[in-house]
């Protein structure tokens, strides 16, 4: 008996457990085709809520396909998707054809393709009322039944924490590694050390920290405020051994671009922020090329040229 069941059919059910295990190995299948034919998987997740992991996501995807690559953007922040919104995606689900069809994302640019549950509702304000296994499958079905195709990257949105959802990820994406967002305050990095530490258990390897709203620079007179303070995401990478990608100042056109679906991060805007930016989609980059393969270099050696402390790939190298 499959242990599926855990051994809870009856002789009148046994057909129907059996069903079952065959369609979750035919989905397996599935997700195997899928995923074979996407170079790189990332994870943007973080411990704490309100750290911009969206925008981290949604403006690394459009700056991975503004370099020439095919990228693909799953929002798997089931209860609360925001990728369609920031995007401003407004199309529905279109049900193939055929039900042994792939199920066509929503397509941002030739480039870019978008999954999100948000796009399979009737009414976006409705709100998911899911246990687990509901969260689960749904994630299975976003990789399995959706006509990706061939992609350099998959970036991947999680909700904050480490509940179903980043651990669905781990569990159903092989070889995906992780981008994790903070804040540079206290609160936010003790949940971030969680965040790390839920990778490590998981064995999924980290590209690397981002430390988000690092200071804001007064468009008047161009002095540098610490409202959320500073460091404190460079540190931790520093304290984890960890490649630390680069800070972002707060800049107040990153939420009207949230606002009205036109992202400014991977803009041609010339200002700190974007260019701050700029070197973190080159640094994931160096770190995750298209051709592949990943190389990774986590801990530091004598002959890593930052030194001790966390890697910095902008100035290392290794």
């Amino acid at each position: 008996m499959s242990s599926s069941c855990d051994g809870s059919c009856g002789s009148d059910s046994q057909s129907s457990c059996g069903s079952a295990d065959a369609h979750l190995a035919q989905q397996d299948i599935a997700i195997n085709k899928s995923l074979g034919k996407i170079k790189n998987k990332i994870l943007v997740m973080s411990g704490k809520g309100g750290v911009g992991k969206s925008t981290v996501a949604v403006n690394l995807a459009l700056s991975l396909a503004r370099r020439g690559h095919k990228v693909g953007l799953m929002d798997v922040d089931l209860h609360g998707p925001d990728v369609c919104r920031m995007l401003n995606l407004t199309g529905k689900l279109e049900p193939s054809k055929n039900p042994n069809d792939l199920v066509a994302p929503l397509i941002y640019n030739d480039n870019v393709k978008v999954v999100s549950l948000e796009y399979m509702m009737k009414d976006r304000d409705d709100a998911i009322i899911w246990r687990g296994p509901l969260k689960i499958q749904a994630i299975r079905q976003f990789i399995a039944d959706m006509d990706w195709g061939e992609l350099d990257y998959l970036v991947v949105d999680a909700p904050p924490g480490t509940g179903d959802e980043p651990l669905s990820v781990a569990q159903t994406i092989p070889r995906v590694n992780a981008v994790v967002v903070t804040t540079p305050q206290a609160v936010a990095l003790a949940d971030v050390r969680k965040s790390i530490n839920f990778c490590k258990t998981v064995e999924m390897p980290i590209i690397g920290v981002v430390e988000n709203m690092s200071g804001f620079i007064c468009p008047h007179c161009n002095e540098t405020v610490e409202i959320f303070s500073s460091g404190g995401g460079e540190q931790t990478a520093r304290d984890f051994d960890l490649p630390f990608l680069g800070r972002v100042p707060m800049d107040p056109r990153v939420v009207v671009a949230g606002d009205t679906g036109k992202p400014y991060l991977s803009s041609d805007e010339d200002t700190p922020a974007t260019k701050a930016f700029s070197e973190i989609v080159e640094a994931v980059e160096k770190r995750m090329p298209p051709t592949g393969s990943v190389t990774l270099n986590t801990l530091n050696t004598e002959s890593c040229g930052c030194g001790s402390g966390g890697c910095n790939p902008t100035t290392c190298d290794c």
